[in-house]
């Protein structure tokens, strides 16, 4: 029974965060604290716990989903290089942070980020403003489905916002797509569907470094993680497939809609 449940929220958790470029934790994590809450089964559901089982989950999801991706032609990989310069080294300080949460200030905090991330997208998009690209930067011309897109990356805000990216991927066992995608489409232009695209190719490697740092501080419950792990492959597979068939205002809505629905979700159990 408890692998049953365990692979459902897998597929869930996989599945929207490939779909919508989050990787899967934003559905995994509020699902095993809300587990704790209910089910002796899930005792062991700590944050801590929970955010080193999320991150190895994430490294399957977002391997089965980048893969996919990369095969259609959606993956930026040169920007997704870039962005990872700063998400790696906050991957290991977001880890370590981790273990100075209890659980209901867990509950709240991770709520409050859930519904700023979903506010990014009430904000008008606009071409980057000439402060956010002075200095270094480089322009990308990608093609998707016919359709020729530009944008422009400055190298400098592009390190610090990832550099956040990181230390919330470490921090919440969210992979980081619910800032870095936002990011991507409001701050650099990304179409939706190469900014889903990218986002799951960078988490792939944020995750297999916040995961590691949580295995080296004893934060993994091995014998739990594998019930995960298929789920993760079905449900990142099975994203990815949709996301192709979306247009980019509905993933927008999408990701928006759960982000608010799951955000006040967990603020509600850690004031309660």
């Amino acid at each position: 029974m408890i692998f049953l449940v365990c692979l459902l929220v897998g597929i869930a958790a996989a599945f929207t965060g490939s779909l919508i470029g989050l990787g899967g934790g934003a559905i995994l994590v509020p699902s095993l604290l809300v587990l704790n809450q209910y089910s002796e089964a899930f005792a062991w559901a700590t944050p801590q716990t929970i955010v080193g089982l999320s991150l190895i989950v994430m490294i399957f999801t977002a391997w089965s989903s980048a893969s996919s991706y990369y095969k259609a032609g959606r993956v930026d990989v040169r920007s997704g290089l870039w962005f990872l310069l700063g998400s790696i080294p906050g991957g290991i300080i977001g880890s370590w942070l981790n273990t100075f949460f209890d659980t209901d200030a867990f509950f709240v905090y991770f709520g409050v980020m859930m519904i700023i991330t979903s506010l990014l997208f009430l904000l008008k998009r606009r071409e980057p403003s000439e402060k956010l690209t002075a200095g270094k930067s480089f322009s990308r011309t990608f093609t998707l489905d016919g359709k020729t897109h530009t944008y422009t990356i400055a190298i400098l805000p592009a390190f610090f916002i990832s550099l956040l990216v990181g230390m919330i991927s470490g921090l919440f066992g969210l992979g980081g797509g619910s800032i870095m995608v936002p990011a991507m489409i409001l701050l650099f232009g990304f179409p939706a569907h190469i900014a889903t695209a990218t986002s799951m190719f960078m988490i792939f490697f944020v995750s297999i470094i916040g995961a590691g740092t949580h295995v080296v501080l004893g934060h993994i419950v091995w014998e739990y993680v594998l019930f995960f792990i298929p789920g993760a492959w079905i449900g990142g597979k099975l994203g990815a497939m949709v996301n192709q068939r979306l247009n980019s205002r509905t993933l927008e809505w999408i990701l928006r809609i759960v982000l608010i629905v799951i955000g006040l979700r967990m603020i509600y159990q850690g004031l309660a």
